[in-house]
């Protein structure tokens, strides 16, 4: 299990580079050597203009880019239509091009992995890749299964903390929260529901989701997770004070 302490770490990253040994911690923790992470502006961007954070091979990152991989791979090609993770499996690599990607990846010691889509607030779109030496087979997808909903947080958090290294804008404004919208996130961070955050609130569950729905507006995000995490991100949350 994912430990709150890492991903913080990740959030406090000063540069991409402790950023970058945050993350790849992160993930050997979890059982996963390789480690790519892409974001472009929009989905309409150039690959190659990408913010890439990787401990892939230098060999095998060449290869990729020479070869231009990114426009047959088909992980790249399900993190632009989807938000699900695509697991990695010979089935998932049905193509000639994609076939002829799998084996190669796996001559680098990447036999099996999963892929997690990024699409942000404001266009982004990416991806997070992780993967090992780990045969395919059963074994695999049960913990991949049974690990996805820590990698999705990994994902998140990963994706809020580098945003001050992909894209460079000298600061953001922190955005006003009232004393109940802040309360109210801060249930969230401690895991509670809705219909929890009413009782312990004593207001209605509309009422919670109305301040929820404020804060994503305020912090111009999709889902309560990522405002927790972007909330966490500016100072304005701390996991280490969320309530038991």
């Amino acid at each position: 299990m994912i430990e709150t302490a890492q991903l913080v770490q990740l959030l406090e990253s000063k540069d991409a580079e402790s950023w970058r040994r945050a993350l790849l911690a992160i993930a050997g923790e979890v059982g996963f050597e390789h480690v790519m992470y892409a974001v472009v502006h929009s989905r309409h961007a150039q690959y190659e203009n990408a913010f890439v954070q990787t401990n892939y091979s230098p060999e095998w990152r060449e290869r990729y880019d020479t070869e231009r991989f990114a426009y047959v791979d088909p992980t790249v090609g399900h993190c632009l239509i989807s938000n699900l993770p695509i697991v990695w499996e010979p089935g998932a690599f049905a193509t000639t091009g994609g076939r002829i990607l799998y084996e190669e990846a796996c001559a680098y010691g990447m036999r099996t992995g999963v892929t997690l889509p990024i699409h942000g607030p404001n266009g982004e779109v990416g991806l997070l890749s992780l993967a090992s030496d780990t045969a395919p087979g059963e074994k695999f997808t049960r913990e991949i299964s049974q690990s996805m909903a820590d990698l999705t947080l990994v994902r998140d958090y990963a994706f809020a903390a580098s945003m001050p290294f992909a894209h460079p804008s000298g600061g953001e404004e922190v955005p006003r929260l009232t004393r109940r919208e802040l309360e109210v996130l801060n249930w969230v961070m401690a895991g509670k529901s809705s219909w929890e955050i009413s009782m312990i609130t004593r207001c209605s569950e509309a009422t919670v989701n109305f301040h929820l729905a404020n804060v994503r507006q305020k912090f111009n995000v999709n889902t309560r997770q990522q405002a927790v995490v972007k909330a966490i991100a500016l100072g304005l949350l701390n996991p280490e004070d969320r309530h038991r």
